[in-house]
């Protein structure tokens, strides 16, 4: 009976419009009230404990990062680096904003960053230089979402914290998987433009490619201070988060010189609200899981599931039915808080490698954000290309079958996922 009612009451809340968040704490109080004894006093302690952790610092630092380097020229730099190692192919400009979408990705750790920064300079380009809107928006939406598998990413540490797991071995599972799905999207991009009949051009020099690379140094050095920083030992991910941050501020101020100083304040203000919201979510989603741990419910789902004999295939295919139905209504963090507790201990029970389920995990939420009703990068892309939501969507469908196989794949090839944290940390 608790069970189906505090379930009935969460959705019934999110359905009738209710914030995530408040639809989680809400839940919590009116099951608590009415079903137990629960120490309604002591939610405020259970609300501290869960946000004390050291590694959600880090949220607020890789945001911090990726406003200073979408505000400013950064994302310019990436893209004609990447143009000029890609551009010549056919479908060289969107293959473009793929190859820049995915460097992007990992020095902002944000999906809808990404796919502002990235389609804010390369939809008119692509657009202009022949291609239909649809297949300038197509590359750009769904690239864009391989901002929160790319590490770093927040959705993964969201996901560490919550599951109690190291986040540089999750950073590093992202690493593969991301580059495996952005070189899908780039062969489908590359068959598309043949299909409509771009050729090939001549190949940029070596000298215009080194002074692109030149001019894009000091953004790309982003990468290689946050994932050589953290696996070389030289600082924790969230070391890396305040380091990026610091380095992201003198890059943009002080190196390109994109921001002044006066441009700073209303970042530092953006980039605080974005993550007063995110904590917002999570200190409810506390409550939430730690209701769900006193009345033993993830272990009651944990016995049903198992008595039913579902073995860990069936149980994936379940999981990622349920996981994409959720993505798209809902925010990656808000799921990720949701679910985890309840389906862990099932994780553990049949033997799937808590890692690996991780990286399943953001891949849903990744095509959670290229999916309706509420797929937030549609929004940014719609109200960035002025196309209405629907020919978003169509236009990106080519793409989003791309990112479903790719979710097969890295749901029944673990080592996809696992070879790298295997490699660095000998797991």
């Amino acid at each position: 009976m608790l069970m189906l009612s505090l379930f009935g009451i969460l959705f019934l809340l999110m359905f009738l419009g209710v914030p995530v968040s408040v639809s989680l704490g809400a839940t919590t109080l009116i099951c608590a009230y009415i079903f137990t004894d629960y120490d309604m006093i002591g939610i405020v302690s259970h609300v501290f404990d869960g946000l004390n952790k050291y590694s959600l610092m880090a949220i607020p630092m890789f945001i911090l990062a990726g406003s200073f380097l979408s505000k400013g020229g950064a994302a310019h730099r990436i893209i004609e680096f990447a143009k000029s190692i890609v551009g010549h192919l056919p479908g060289g400009l969107p293959i473009s904003a793929i190859f820049a979408a995915m460097i992007f990705a990992a020095v902002s750790g944000s999906s809808p960053a990404t796919v502002a920064a990235i389609g804010s300079v390369m939809f008119a380009a692509i657009k202009d230089a022949g291609y239909p809107p649809g297949y300038a928006v197509g590359t750009i939406v769904t690239s864009g979402s391989l901002g929160i598998l790319i590490p770093p990413s927040i959705v993964f540490i969201v996901y560490g914290v919550t599951a109690d797991l190291s986040i540089g071995k999750l950073f590093m599972a992202g690493v593969i998987p991301g580059i495996l799905i952005g070189f899908m999207l780039m062969a489908l991009t590359y068959v598309g433009a043949l299909r409509l009949g771009f050729k090939r051009q001549t190949p940029a020099s070596f000298k215009e490619r080194f002074l692109k690379f030149k001019e894009a140094f000091w953004a790309l050095m982003l990468i290689v201070l946050v994932i050589g920083g953290i696996y070389g030992g030289i600082f924790t991910p969230t070391e890396a988060g305040a380091a990026s941050a610091v380095y992201a501020f003198i890059v943009s101020v002080f190196v390109y010189k994109d921001l002044k100083l006066k441009d700073v304040y209303p970042i530092l203000v953006e980039s605080a609200l974005t993550s007063a919201m995110i904590f917002f979510v999570i200190a409810n989603a506390m409550i939430f899981a730690h209701f769900l741990t006193d009345e033993t419910i993830p272990q009651q789902v944990t016995k049903m599931i198992l008595d039913a004999n579902v073995g860990p295939v069936m149980f994936l295919v379940i999981v990622n039915i349920l996981l994409l139905l959720m993505g798209q209504f809902m925010e990656p963090s808000s799921i990720v808080m949701i679910t985890v507790p309840l389906l862990l201990p099932l994780v553990m029970a049949l033997g799937i490698d808590p890692i690996h389920f991780g990286v399943i995990l953001v891949v849903n939420m990744e095509i959670g954000m290229i999916t309706p009703p509420v797929g937030l990068n549609l929004f940014v892309a719609a109200g960035m290309t002025g196309l209405s939501l629907k020919d978003v969507v169509v236009a990106s469908l080519p793409w989003v079958a791309v990112l479903f196989f790719g979710l097969i794949l890295i749901t029944y090839v673990p080592i996809i996922s696992l070879w790298l944290p295997q490699l660095m940390y000998g797991m």
